[in-house]
Formats: C-alpha cells, structure tokens, sequence
C-alpha cells in the first residue's frame, strides 16, 4: 500500500487506514469470512460470480440545476469490469479480427438490417455495454441506427485502421465514467474481487481523486465516500 501514502499526501483525502481495511473486508467477505463492520459482525458468502467493487459517492453544496453538469473519463490501471459486453460494428477487415477474438460483432449489412426500428435498436443497445466502430463505419452510424446508442449513452469507441481491436475493448473495459444528473449520489464500479489489494486501492484512489478534479470545489463538494462489493456491505472511506 506504500503508493496510497504517496497519493494522499498529495491529492487525495481519503484516510489510507480506513481504505485499507475496507479492502481487507471486501476481500475477505467475497471469501466467505466473517468481517467487523461499524462495530458489527456479518459472515461472507463466496458467490458464483465476480463481484465487482463500486465507489459510491454523495456530493454536497452543489445544485444540480443552477451549477454547470460536469462529465468526465478516465483509465484505471487495472480492469474494473473484464466481462464487460462489447460489440463491433466494422467493416470486413476489424469484423474478422473481432471474430478471431471471439467478440461479437455487425457489419453495414447487419445494421441494415434493423430497417431504424426503435424497438429493435433500443433491444440491441440494452445487450451490449458498450461498442467499438470502424473508422469507415462510425460516421453512418446515425443513419443507420438513429440517436439510439447516443440515447443509451453508448456512442461507439473509434477504431482505426491500425488499432489492435483487443486493446482498444480492453481500454473500454479499464475507462470508467463520471457524469453529473439531476441527483447527487453517483457511484460507479471500479475494481473486482478477483485483483490484488493493492490493484483495488489504487483504482478506489485513483477513481476518487479524478471525480474530485472535475467538481468545482474539489473535495469540498464531496460529502461521503463509500465502497461496496456487489453483495457485501457498505463501508464508509471519506466524510
């Protein structure tokens, strides 16, 4: 955890104990070991899947309808989310990478296909978590399927001719994405119960000190900090 030290001397607020023992918890409740948490005892339960870790966050002294909405991306070092469900749209070179890969993928024909029904697009948009489009093909998109995956705030991720299409979904996987509605509770996951405690750490510290770059006060819009494995508990890391 050395590095945590470092970031919070510099950037972040979070206290490196608490979130070191909020990690630790995590971990060992998805191995279905009893944890303390705020005094009390629960009993882990191992699952059939990854859980994944979320960073939830309550903002303060901020107005949702008067202050300007901020939106933000950012990389994490590690995967938060590798099963995310990603689907090409490319043209015949990058749909035959794709299925090399194993990744599923539409061609124009394919899109064609779809005749702008909403229904049907709105169905396709809801399957995947997000899509990667040809160079070639990106700028049809809004022909082809209409406002739908800008509506389901899934726009496709550029890929160029000599772009590998693998880091390009593995790019889309470790991106996480903070954006401003009308409430001030936002969370977003950002790790898994698979990595290392370090691994962890660092994207909790990592997601939380980007968030605090785009508020306008910085950390003193941010009220409560929490991370929480998909079934665990929630525990507070900043107040």
């Amino acid at each position: 955890y050395s590095f945590c030290k470092k970031a919070s001397d510099t950037m972040s607020k979070i206290n490196v104990e608490l979130l070191r023992k909020a990690v630790d918890n995590i971990l060992l409740y998805s191995q279905g070991k009893e944890v303390t948490v705020e005094g009390k005892k629960v009993k882990g339960k191992v699952r059939k899947f990854t859980e994944s870790i979320e960073l939830q966050i309550t903002l303060k002294n901020y107005d949702p309808q008067r202050d300007k909405r901020f939106s933000g991306t950012f990389k994490l070092p590690t995967v938060p989310r590798p099963n995310l469900k990603i689907c090409l749209l490319g043209n015949a070179v990058h749909c035959e990478k794709a299925e090399a890969l194993g990744m599923d993928k539409m061609s124009v024909e394919d899109l064609k296909k779809f005749n702008k029904n909403k229904k049907i697009i709105k169905k396709f948009a809801k399957k995947y978590d997000a899509f990667l489009a040809s160079d070639t093909l990106i700028k049809q998109i809004p022909r082809l399927l209409g406002p739908g995956l800008t509506k389901a705030g899934k726009f496709p991720t550029l890929v160029g001719p000599s772009d590998d299409i693998q880091d390009k979904a593995d790019t889309v996987r470790a991106t996480i994405k903070f954006q401003m509605k009308k409430v001030m509770c936002l969370n977003v996951a950002v790790a898994n119960v698979k990595q290392t405690k370090e691994e962890i750490a660092l994207n909790i510290q990592l997601a939380a000190n980007f968030l605090a770059s785009l508020l306008k006060k910085n950390w003193q819009n941010i009220s409560v900090m929490y991370v929480k494995s998909t079934m665990g508990p929630v525990q507070q890391i900043f107040y």
